[in-house]
């Protein structure tokens, strides 16, 4: 629990913020939300839901900015620990930035481009072309005839955010303290989330190298577009993409008119999430149609094609989880709950789930989802709620998963009602198996293996020195279960080494 002095010094540090927190709280009645949080006096309507309560936390999340926002955002994908209604209000969540005039932003353009954009660029459009909480957009053509979007981080929102982060982890750590329901949700551990998330997309050249490591991963796939960055020009603080001029999936009549085939981009959007998240180990956190562009062919005889935008959220998929989630997903497919449950106990960070109970949910889940198509955003309705109800909390990195999963699972839902995520994950299956198998036997690995295999084969001749010795003890009983055991095994050892180190051998003649 943070001691008073803690308190104190953040108190005296930003008071002012501190101040403009409390007068939200005050304008929006959250004093109810406070005393569950254990941040106020207990009273009679403590434990009441008060039926407006979720949008009126929603509003004061906006009331407070683009932290508050961003916290909100991360809150409405724990549906495995709040309710339907808090959920759709913070999906509602909108970060409302007004246009800077640009002569704000001047000062520090001119300091990252080391001249004035003028000069800079052949071209540049001083009206912005979008604003949002953390930077202002605007369009600019390179020397070159490059059409390009040049991103401006709003001045002063880097002190902003971090004086917030401090009393965000301040409050975390009372909460935690003080309320055995908020403990649950791990509050500290979503502030080191929220911190993370809004250090990298404060520094632009995060974005920039993202942009590249994603861009990279899918170079095999055509139709996909990521926008090149202009490190010439980029830095922390301005970031130049190149321009993209496309449709977002919003409305498949639009697409259509653009001749854009809805399905074809259903079909992309579905490789391309799989990719990333189950081939790559990279992916775009947030999909949603803001983020995404759809273009036609580039030339007749080509394929729709799809850009990834605004990477300052990108996920990372570590081998074990990407083996996880495709264990999950296929179990649920092949009608197997205790595939299901098996995962589902893996994966609780809230303690030990009986096994009966755990089999039980995935039955049900199985019966509803698994067969039929394939919709992540219905099999989640069912699948969250389900996780509430036996008090299982997911990690913070699957949360990830199925967020960008579901997203854009909703997406190419919207503008090819008939899609189906199995088919695409059928269609994908030979390609996982194969990056599995590769990883597997990639160099370090087999490297690793045939030089811990080169110092067992050394160890041969006295392993079985010491084997034959200990069969010749005349103390030793005449039938001894654990020295024959280990005596096997070691055989097995000492046997699979040589082999090993003549296969090594081998390669490195052919080599």
């Amino acid at each position: 629990m943070p001691t008073i002095l803690e308190t104190v010094t953040v108190a005296a540090r930003d008071r002012a913020r501190m101040a403009e927190v409390s007068a939200v709280i005050a304008r929006f009645g959250l004093d109810s939300l406070l005393a569950r949080l254990g941040l106020a006096g207990n009273r009679d309507g403590e434990a009441r839901e008060e039926a407006d309560l979720p949008a009126r936390t929603r509003r004061a999340l906006e009331a407070l900015g683009p932290t508050y926002v961003k916290l909100g955002q991360i809150l409405a994908t724990r549906r495995d620990m709040l309710t339907d209604e808090w959920i759709a209000a913070f999906e509602q969540l909108q970060s409302d930035a007004p246009r800077l005039p640009f002569d704000s932003l001047r000062p520090a353009v001119e300091a990252a481009l080391g001249e004035p954009p003028e000069t800079a660029f052949a071209a540049f459009d001083t009206e912005p072309l979008a604003a949002a909480s953390i930077a202002q957009v605007h369009r600019a053509t390179l020397h070159d005839g490059t059409q390009v979007v040049v991103k401006i981080r709003r001045p002063g929102i880097r002190k902003a955010m971090e004086a917030d982060l401090r009393l965000l982890r301040h409050l975390a750590a009372l909460v935690e303290a003080r309320s055995a329901m908020a403990r649950r949700m791990t509050p500290g551990a979503m502030i080191d989330q929220l911190g993370r998330e809004i250090l990298d997309e404060l520094d632009f050249t995060n974005e920039g190298r993202n942009a590249d490591l994603l861009r990279a991963d899918l170079a095999a796939i055509p139709e996909a577009i990521v926008p090149r960055i202009h490190w010439q020009h980029t830095s922390e603080g301005v970031l130049v993409m190149d321009y993209i001029d496309g449709t977002a999936p919003r409305d498949p009549a639009k697409l259509r008119a653009k001749g854009i085939d809805p399905s074809a981009i259903a079909r992309l959007g579905a490789r391309l999430v799989l990719e990333m998240v189950l081939v790559n180990g990279r992916f775009h956190a947030d999909p949603h149609p803001g983020n995404l562009l759809c273009l036609p062919p580039a030339a007749p005889g080509q394929g729709d094609r799809l850009a990834l935008l605004d990477l300052g959220s990108v996920g990372f998929v570590s081998p074990r989880r990407q083996h996880e989630f495709l264990t999950f997903i296929l179990s649920l497919r092949s009608n197997d709950p205790g595939g299901v449950a098996d995962m589902l106990g893996l994966w609780s960070q809230a303690g030990e789930v009986p096994r009966e109970r755990l089999l039980t949910a995935s039955e049900r889940l199985v019966a509803r989802h698994g067969t039929g198509a394939l919709v992540l955003n219905a099999m989640v309705a069912d699948f969250f709620p389900l996780l509430r109800k036996e008090g299982l909390v997911l990690p913070p990195d699957l949360v990830l998963i199925f967020k960008a999963m579901v997203t854009m699972d909703g997406v190419l839902a919207g503008i090819a009602p008939d899609f189906d995520l199995s088919e695409a994950l059928t269609a994908l299956r030979g390609r996982l198996v194969a990056s599995r198998l590769t990883r597997l036997a990639g160099p370090d690995r087999l490297e690793a293996l045939l030089l811990e295999a080169s110092r067992l084969s050394a160890d041969a001749p006295r392993l079985m020195r010491a084997a034959t010795a200990r069969l010749e003890q005349r103390e030793a009983p005449a039938k001894d279960d654990g020295t024959a055991r280990a005596i096997s095994r070691a055989g097995v050892i000492v046997g699979g080494a040589i082999a090993l180190h003549a296969l090594a051998l081998v390669i490195a003649a052919l080599m």
